[in-house]
C-alpha cells in the first residue's frame, strides 16, 4: 500500500495561534487540496494525524470538530481528493498520553489500524514534534515551509533525512517523482 500521512493544521489549511475552532476558521493552504488529489490519483492513502489539544482546553467540541473535517473532505471532493483517515490526539500538552505528537502513538495507530509498516513513508509537517514522531515511528520525515515550517527550520535540530519544501505541492511533486525512478 503506497501511504503519505500529513500533519494538518499548517500543511493542509491555515493554522492559527488561537486554534481551528469552526468551520469557518478552516481554510486551505493554496495548491493543498490539489496535492492531495494528485497523490489519489497516483494510488496513495492519504491519512492525517494531528494534535488537537483545542479539544483538551474547551476551545471546541467532538461536533465542531467533525463539521471541521466534514468541511475538509467535502473541499477535498470537489477537488477530487479524499482523506482515508484522520487520527486525532485531543489531550493537552502536558499530558501523559501516547498519542501527542512528538510521541508516536498515532503513528503505531495508523500502522496497526492500515495495517502498514510505516517504515520510508512519507510524513509531512510543519513543526519538530510532527517531524520527531514521524522519525521515532520510521517514516520519512517531511517539512513543509507553511505554518509553523519558517520557525521550525530557523530553530534546527531537524531529525537526520529530514526532507524541506516549501509546500505540500512542493513535496507531493518530489514524491511523485521520486516514486516514479
Amino acid at each position: 500500500m503506497k501511504l503519505v500521512i500529513l500533519d494538518r493544521d499548517g500543511v493542509i489549511n491555515f493554522d492559527s495561534a488561537q486554534f481551528i475552532k469552526s468551520p469557518a476558521e478552516w481554510k486551505p493552504i493554496p495548491g493543498s487540496l490539489q496535492a492531495i488529489a494528485r497523490l489519489n490519483q497516483n494510488g496513495y492513502r492519504v491519512v492525517i494525524a494531528t494534535n488537537q489539544s483545542g479539544i483538551g482546553r474547551s476551545l471546541l467540541d467532538m461536533d465542531a470538530l467533525n463539521t471541521i473535517h466534514e468541511k475538509m473532505h467535502k473541499a477535498l471532493f470537489a477537488a477530487g481528493g479524499r482523506i482515508d483517515a484522520i487520527f486525532y490526539c485531543p489531550h493537552t500538552a502536558d499530558s501523559a498520553c501516547a498519542c501527542r505528537k512528538p510521541k508516536p502513538g498515532m503513528f503505531k495507530r495508523i500502522a496497526e489500524t492500515m495495517n502498514v509498516d510505516l517504515e520510508g513513508v512519507p510524513s509531512i509537517g510543519d513543526s519538530l514534534r510532527d517531524l520527531q514522531a514521524s522519525a521515532v515511528a520510521g517514516c520519512l520525515p517531511i517539512l513543509v515551509r507553511t505554518g509553523k515550517g519558517p520557525l521550525t527550520l530557523a530553530e534546527g535540530g531537524l531529525p537526520e533525512g529530514t526532507e524541506v519544501f516549501d509546500d505540500l505541492a512542493a513535496a507531493v511533486d518530489w514524491i511523485l517523482a521520486a516514486k516514479k525512478k
